[in-house]
């Protein structure tokens, strides 16, 4: 069977999101997968002969730029009359929630409810956007992809939908992510003055529905020895409504127990996982939850929260923990610290679960589904 597929690309950026991430994976490894004759990329209204460039800070300026906002209506009418002739005998994948009016049958992948089950830690502008768009989207399409059965199943909930039009197909870690010796990482540490081992990490949008604050008042009650041995690091956007969790942050930094890094380059945060002496994810929901998996990829022992898909996704490798009941949480922080025997299994088992999930996978359950529709 010969695929002609359009992706939607609107998710690309210079600083990838889980969305982004996947829809970047797709991008590159949908064209491998047998089968697919043409794969074609779409982004708000032009079409995108090199995704790669939207990754680049210096590539083609975004639509989000003011001095383009007549040329963006103008493109958008222009393509809305050719459109349908474009997509016609082609099957079209928005990989971030929404189909243009133009693909009806085509895919959508739905990767969770926060914006309908947290709409408090989304801005106004996107819950806007799904008010107007997302009902039309899931009418439209043919099939919902999610990351998760977790997921999977909250969807046909929620929106109705016969679960025989969803399919669950998991996210995966990068190859980038793996084991390393402490030699091997030691001197990128060095650039944001820590060692192999000498830290805890969390990978995360900072933001309410995330738990950091939770996470910030368990590691406070941490012993004093264990805070100053391993501090922990947080790394990731300032996401809604995060003044609260910053002040708190910057009052932890005063006194040494934690330290807010930002976003870090892309080459490095593979380097970062592997240093890590604990990662710790306290969400308490999420579609997949890609850092996690990230994690267990790079040998690290993981503490999540049990709630959502991560019980699912890490597949009984991690700890798991109430997030809002900080004085255990702050005692399963330490036992994830100082239980060797327990680090050591987290290690093995987190090994295994990793390995199961792959970008190449996700790629080939992909175009299953496309394969479906056509």
């Amino acid at each position: 069977m010969s695929l002609r597929v359009i992706l939607s690309v609107e998710a690309l950026e210079p600083h990838l999101s889980g969305i982004g991430r996947y829809s970047w994976e797709l991008a590159q490894r949908l064209p491998l997968v047998s089968g697919m004759r043409s794969l074609r990329f779409y982004r708000n209204g032009e079409w995108i002969a090199e995704p790669a460039r939207l990754l680049d800070t210096a590539g083609v300026p975004l639509w989000g730029n003011k001095p383009l906002r007549w040329l963006r209506k103008r493109n958008r009418w222009a393509l809305r009359l050719r459109d349908a002739a474009v997509m016609r005998g082609r099957l079209f994948h928005g990989p971030n929630y929404f189909l243009p009016s133009s693909a009806a049958g085509g895919v959508i992948t739905v990767h969770d409810l926060s914006i309908f089950r947290y709409p408090e830690t989304h801005p106004a502008e996107r819950l806007r956007q799904f008010e107007r768009h997302f009902r039309g989207s899931v009418d439209r399409a043919g099939h919902i992809i999610t990351d998760s059965e977790t997921t999977r199943g909250e969807v046909a909930e929620f929106l109705g939908f016969d679960r025989d039009r969803i399919t669950a197909v998991p996210l995966a870690a990068s190859p980038a992510f793996h084991p390393r010796p402490a030699a091997a990482i030691a001197p990128a540490l060095t650039r944001y003055d820590l060692v192999p081992q000498g830290y805890a990490l969390c990978v995360s949008t900072v933001e309410p529905r995330k738990r950091i604050t939770e996470l910030l008042h368990a590691w406070e009650n941490l012993p004093r020895e264990i805070r100053d041995r391993w501090p922990l690091m947080v790394t990731g956007g300032a996401g809604w409504l995060s003044d609260g969790i910053r002040d708190l942050m910057d009052k932890g930094a005063r006194q040494g127990w934690v330290r807010y890094l930002g976003f870090v380059p892309e080459e490095d945060l593979p380097l970062l996982y592997a240093g890590a002496a604990l990662f710790v994810y306290p969400s308490v929901y999420e579609g997949f939850g890609l850092p996690p998996v990230e994690a267990m990829a790079s040998g690290v022992p993981v503490v999540v929260a049990d709630a959502s898909c991560l019980p699912e996704v890490t597949g009984g490798a991690a700890m798991l923990v109430q997030p809002e009941d900080v004085g255990d949480f702050s005692r399963r922080l330490e036992q994830a610290l100082v239980d060797a025997p327990w680090r050591q299994a987290a290690v093995e088992k987190g090994l295994g679960v990793a390995g199961r999930f792959s970008w190449d996978r996700c790629a080939h359950e992909t175009v299953d589904v496309y394969r479906r529709l056509v």
